[in-house]
């Protein structure tokens, strides 16, 4: 019995010391901690506004995405980082030692993500810089495609079969880029006979060109001779098109030139050879032989 009622005498001395304790604690850094909360609460909210804020002034700036994200961000983490600091300090935690361990866990974070860090860099170089922009078509890197998105870690391109190429940020700076910009130029080109008058030849090939809406007014289409084959005059078709109708604009002048042709009875020969059978015996047999593939 005097077990148990020692028991409860503990148990209830206990209570009151816990009471006690926090009381004392709640007395001495009751005010500090509704500081820091408030503090906190203010330090949050402000830094959530400056970074839209931030975020409006590069828009009406036409800042690029990838930096109006990246401002906003770093605003927001600033702002809030200096009142968690002015918290911490509210209770009286010194700031010296813990800028110091950060400053040591930043060197080994750095030397863990430098692949990442790099991109990060080269990142911010592209942007600033502007080698290109999105939607020109570049080569880079052993890759060729429009460019869809900028970011800051790697860059996205489309090819022309619409499949996604990621490149990161450090493959692209420092790299020799072949920038096309917003429009390309077709390399076609069709055989006519040596017996074509050339001039209407190349008249018919502006009017298809002219023709199509794909092809652009300006720059002006380059047509003309660009070689004499051995069994036809070779005509250099070079219109430009937007990036998006590259891709179907060459089919299209390609079946037109064909079409057109064929109406004006202009003719696209079939490659074709001469030879001569040279015979010490009979010289009365070097009459030539010509050759040309036969047509299924």
């Amino acid at each position: 019995m005097k077990e148990t009622e020692n028991l409860i005498v503990s148990a209830s001395n206990s209570m009151e010391d816990v009471k006690s304790t926090v009381f004392k604690f709640l007395t001495e850094y009751g005010f500090q901690i509704i500081g820091a909360l408030i503090i906190l609460t203010a330090g949050g909210m402000a830094a959530r506004w400056l970074g839209r804020v931030a975020e409006q002034w590069f828009v009406k700036k036409q800042v690029e995405p990838p930096i109006r994200m990246l401002a906003g961000r770093v605003i927001h983490l600033v702002v809030f980082g200096l009142a968690l600091v002015l918290a911490l300090e509210k209770f009286g935690v010194p700031i010296a030692p813990m800028v110091a361990g950060i400053g040591v866990a930043g060197v080994g974070i750095g030397l863990a993500m430098q692949h990442v860090l790099s991109n990060l860099v080269a990142g911010l170089n592209i942007i600033f810089t502007k080698p290109f922009r999105v939607g020109e078509y570049v080569e880079l890197a052993g890759e060729a495609g429009q460019v869809s998105a900028v970011q800051l870690f790697t860059t996205t391109l489309i090819h022309t079969d619409r499949s996604r190429i990621v490149i990161p940020n450090r493959k692209i700076v420092g790299e020799i880029l072949h920038n096309y910009g917003t429009i390309r130029q077709l390399d076609l080109a069709v055989g006519v006979g040596y017996g074509t008058t050339i001039n209407e030849a190349l008249a018919l090939v502006r009017e298809i060109l002219a023709a199509n809406p794909r092809v652009l007014k300006e720059p002006a289409p380059v047509v003309g001779v660009a070689q004499l084959g051995d069994s036809s005059v070779t005509i250099a078709v070079k219109p430009w098109v937007s990036i998006d109708n590259f891709v179907p604009a060459g089919p299209e002048v390609n079946q037109a030139i064909l079409e057109r042709f064929r109406a004006r009875q202009i003719e696209i020969p079939f490659p074709q050879r001469e030879v001569r059978w040279l015979n010490a015996a009979d010289k009365g047999s070097d009459a030539p032989i010509r050759t040309q593939p036969s047509r299924l």
